[in-house]
């Protein structure tokens, strides 16, 4: 069982985050531009959600993207 309680927007933004990813590493060339625009966009959402302040560590993070995985 994880230690770590994570907000569902927060859960969301990963699952999305990682969505995009497969996305854009499966995309023909012409689509890539928008899903990289994507994927930048939600890093920057991911990494400036007040979830981490204060900064509990990456353990936190590599636990938000194994729950995101869990997702439907």
């Amino acid at each position: 069982m994880s230690s770590h309680t994570f907000p569902n927007d927060l859960l969301t933004l990963q699952r999305s985050w990682q969505d995009t990813y497969t996305a854009l590493a499966a995309s023909r060339p012409e689509s890539r531009t928008a899903l990289r625009r994507r994927l930048h966009r939600l890093s920057v959402l991911l990494a400036a959600h007040p979830y981490w302040e204060p900064a509990p560590g990456g353990a936190a993070r590599v636990e938000l993207r194994r729950q995101a995985r869990r997702l439907p």
